[in-house]
């Protein structure tokens, strides 16, 4: 019968290699349960960034809706002050011609 003997030396250095292994199992591991915490956290925050960029494009949508309206009213608000300037005019030269009308009444009475 033969027995295989090992020397106290080879079995300690067999058992610091597993030792080892068992630490480097363990790190890997909690490295591993880190990066994953890490990712969902990338994750939620894409999500939360996506999210407001929707909002932010809404809000831009709106904006550009009010900003075509306003154009349209200020459009609107110069046509009717053109038209305000043009009455005006006319208005003057309506009572330059009756005054100059009463004048000549004037020189015939």
């Amino acid at each position: 019968m033969g027995s295989a003997t090992i020397s106290v030396d080879e079995f300690m250095a067999l058992e610091q290699k597993v030792l080892q292994t068992v630490e480097l199992i363990k790190k890997e591991r909690e490295a591993r349960v880190a990066a994953e915490t890490a990712k969902s956290a990338a994750e939620a925050e894409l999500e939360a960034v996506r999210a407001e960029e929707s909002a932010l494009k809404a809000e831009l949508s709106v904006a550009s809706q009010e900003i075509a309206m306003l154009r349209q009213q200020l459009s609107a608000s110069s046509e009717v002050q053109s038209t305000v300037a043009a009455l005006q005019q006319e208005r003057e030269t309506v009572r330059l011609r009756v005054e100059k009308m009463l004048a000549d009444l004037d020189e015939l009475l």
